[in-house]
């Protein structure tokens, strides 16, 4: 696998530090909006499966209230593509948000389609509030406004795997964010 990486953008280290920094901004932001006395059952993340289940398990570690996981699959970078095809969710959305305190988590906003297209079927439940957090924002022109209150790192635009993010399924887990060797993807590709 380390031999198909052709650079690492951000290190494992950078990302642990990052990532406690914004679980620790959500959870301040959460208690001034519900208080102290947050019950079970009012805060709901929501990763989009698969890309962001590495972050979101790391992330949660650092919210200290009580919480619950409503996953969603969502397909946009099927088999061995390095363009996002379009969002199409594979899994239900939870269906009890309204009046809860939601956060979508994924790991890419690129398009803004995917994050678009979950944000606004969440809406649609009346949820108390709702957050986006995502570890990666590329430096690329949004095809729908999204905005994430929530960024790990600003990146190029450029193909990256590691930490939760796949190449064909490949690459989740390496500790890191980093690119491909053009090989590797040739050698895959085949």
């Amino acid at each position: 696998m380390l031999r198909d990486i052709d650079a690492i953008l951000i290190d494992r280290d950078r990302i642990a530090d990052r990532v406690r920094a914004m679980g620790e901004q959500i959870a301040a932001d959460l208690l001034r909006e519900i208080g102290p006395g947050a019950s079970a059952g009012q805060i709901v993340f929501i990763p989009i499966l698969t890309g962001a289940v590495v972050f979101v398990a790391d992330l949660i570690r650092h919210i200290p209230f009580k919480l619950s996981l409503g996953v969603v699959a969502v397909s946009s970078y099927p088999g061995r593509s390095l363009e996002s095809k379009g969002a199409a969710i594979r899994g239900d959305l939870p269906r009890d948000l309204a009046g809860k305190h939601v956060v979508i988590v994924d790991d890419v906003l690129d398009s803004g389609r995917t994050l678009a297209l979950i944000r606004d079927l969440v809406l649609e439940q009346q949820p108390a509030s709702l957050r986006i957090a995502v570890l990666l924002s590329k430096d690329v022109a949004r095809e729908a406004r999204v905005d994430a209150e929530y960024v790990g790192f600003s990146i190029p635009d450029a193909f990256v795997v590691g930490y939760g993010l796949d190449y064909d399924g490949y690459y989740r887990n390496l500790p890191d964010v980093a690119t491909l060797k053009p090989e590797a993807i040739e050698q895959t590709s085949g």
